[in-house]
């Protein structure tokens, strides 16, 4: 641990992360990635608190003894469910967990409808309430429970007739209502062309990749763990609890989608 040129992990319930992972490469192109992702065990949005929390921290201990430099908990669920313990148990590693982007949405429409769609442990857990609490002012922000809409990313199926069939029953309640949706569960990026589709293109979409990303960037820098050799191009490890091919080629799918 504390070396620049060791690996920064990345770790999701599934192949969601990918998205943050993507903007991670974005703003650190130099940088050796790890990519963890638990499918064996997802969805971790219908778990309980306790059970996520333990599959999380022992995952990051994992990482820990591989010698990561630095953690991204890229899944809003396990953020929610662990990042708080994690910290006290690692109070120097620079570890950043993702969370619904409510902030920029409610900046952007300081009075408008803006839906945070999310797993139903995000939805229920106190994190997304107190997130709303702080930034929500006079937006009318609306927590949408989406079980089994990571299942559809999971399988690889992003743009088909069935997901949209998905998405349409329900967000149509919502249709016309809403100048903004926060995208809750880092797999909803993946099936963001669809959202725009049934929604319209005025609705903005908000997604806690890009913000991830900077503050993961930020917390190394700080702690002087970057990597001087900015000309290099990064590895990617994939790694997955289901060790199927399945798995592989969709992870290289999604980084390249």
């Amino acid at each position: 641990m504390g070396k620049t040129d060791a690996p920064i992990a990345v770790f999701d319930s599934g192949l969601g992360g990918v998205s943050v992972l993507r903007e991670m490469i974005k703003v650190m192109p130099y940088e050796d990635m790890y990519y963890f992702g638990d499918s064996i065990n997802a969805p971790y949005g219908t778990k309980s608190l306790e059970q996520v929390r333990n599959l999380t921290i022992s995952h990051v201990e994992r990482f820990m003894d591989m010698g990561a430099k630095g953690v991204v908990v890229a899944c809003n669920t396990a953020t929610s469910a662990a990042v708080r313990k994690l910290r006290e148990m690692y109070p120097t590693l620079p570890l950043v967990g993702i969370e619904p982007a409510v902030k920029p949405a409610v900046e952007r429409f300081p009075q408008g409808n803006i839906l945070v769609m999310a797993t139903p442990m995000t939805i229920r857990e106190a994190k997304l309430h107190h997130l709303i609490q702080r930034f929500g002012g006079e937006a009318n922000v609306i927590p949408l429970a989406c079980p089994g809409l990571m299942d559809f990313v999971e399988a690889g199926n992003i743009d088909s007739p069935e997901i949209y069939g998905f998405l349409r029953d329900v967000l149509e309640p919502y249709k016309g209502r809403l100048d903004g949706v926060v995208l809750g569960c880092t797999h909803y990026p993946f099936v963001r062309r669809a959202i725009v589709d049934i929604l319209g293109e005025n609705v903005a979409i908000f997604d806690g990749g890009p913000g991830t990303s900077k503050e993961i960037k930020r917390r190394l820098d700080e702690a002087g763990l970057l990597r001087k050799d900015v000309q290099r191009t990064g590895q990617i490890i994939f790694e997955n609890s289901d060790n199927s091919q399945q798995k592989q080629d969709l992870f290289w799918k999604l980084l390249n989608y």
